[in-house]
Formats: structure tokens, sequence, C-alpha cells
């Protein structure tokens, strides 16, 4: 394994985490779209397609590709659909991870942008998490007031009030986060206070290194 050191970053829809993940790949991070690689597989051709397919049914697939919204439909409200939804497409995403890993140099940082983490003992992290072939080591949250992250999703997405809060309530809270957090930037600001947080952590990450 090449790679110096491998990274999680997450938060809750409106955190802000997708602009410091920006922020981070800036400074020099490696910045691996975790969300990005889980529609890929996914999709028609993609190696999470098939079993997706043979498990629940050629009705997830339109015109060709994948008909999300029908696959969401059997999976939402439904634990061991889900269930079984994460046990075919993780280990998929997974190895592209990996494969990604491989590629980076012998003194890059990898940072894995995952809004799914806390939820997911699998994801980004194979094996036990204690070397950069198992995955990411350390997590870094990106944390933000629940009414900025409302008036967030409404002025930037056009979501619906409630809308918003249903989608922040049906995620995992900021506790769960924090309680698996290396590092906690705090995106209660502007964005150059966001950058100002990302540019403490990323000294701090490379302070935590071991001598080369």
């Amino acid at each position: 394994m090449s790679a110096r050191h491998v990274l999680a970053l997450t938060g809750g829809i409106g955190s802000g985490k997708s602009t410091a993940s920006a922020h981070f790949g800036r400074l020099g991070a490696i910045v691996v779209d975790v969300d990005r690689i889980g529609r890929e597989v996914a999709e028609v051709g993609g190696p999470a397609h098939a079993a997706l397919v043979a498990r629940f049914g050629p009705s997830i697939v339109r015109d060709g590709a994948l008909d999300r919204a029908a696959l969401a439909s059997q999976v939402f409200g439904h634990p061991d659909a889900l269930a079984d939804l994460n046990a075919i497409s993780h280990p998929a995403i997974n190895r592209v991870l990996a494969a990604e890993v491989e590629r980076a140099g012998p003194d890059d940082i990898v940072l894995f942008d995952q809004a799914v983490l806390v939820e997911s003992a699998i994801l980004g992290r194979w094996a036990d998490g204690g070397t950069p072939g198992d995955g990411y080591q350390q997590v870094i949250v990106v944390e933000t007031p629940v009414e900025l992250r409302v008036q967030r999703l409404i002025a930037q997405r056009g979501m619906a009030e409630a809308d918003a809060r249903a989608r922040i309530a049906s995620q995992v809270s900021d506790a769960e986060r924090r309680a698996v957090a290396r590092w906690v930037i705090d995106n209660s600001g502007d964005e150059t206070r966001l950058a100002a947080e990302v540019e403490r952590v990323w000294a701090e990450v490379l302070g935590s290194l071991p001598p080369r």
C-alpha cells in the first residue's frame, strides 16, 4: 500500500461538507467522492448492478438506466431491503475506493468525501481501518447548526422547509457523528471562516503524520 494516510470527511445534509471537501482538495488532499462512486457502481454495467436487479427486480431499470426512484420506493421504510441494498453496493464501492488508494503516492493524503459513515461500519473501512489498506483511519466531521442548515437547504436547493427538516431528522445526529470524529469543523460562519477551519484541521492532520 502506497498511500500515506486515508481520512474520511462527513457531515449532515446542508452542513457544507462538499464545500469543505473542495477546500481540502485545494490544500493538496486527493479527494474521492464516495457518493459519486456509489451511483456509478449501481448503474447499468456497474459492478453492483446485476446483483441489485436480481434482488429488487427488473422494475428498477428504465430506458436502459437505473431508475433510482423505483429502487428508493422499495427501500424507503423497509430496513431489511435497505440492509440488502447496502450489502450489495457497499463492498462494490469499497473495491473502487481500494483502487483509488492504491493509485495514491507515498506522500499523498486521501480524503473520502462520504455522507454515509456513521450509518455503515463497512463503507470506506473494509477491514479494521488500522492501515491505509483497510480504508480510512480518522474522521473529520463538518458541523453546522440545524437552523442554518435548514436556511441553506431552502436557499441553495429550493427545498420546502418541512422537507428540509425531515431530511435532517432522518439522518444520524450531530452527537453520533462527533462521537467518531478526530476533528470537528465548525461551519456556522461564512465560507471564509470555513476555509480557515479547513486550514486549521489540515495543519493538524499534517502534524499528526509519522515522520518519513
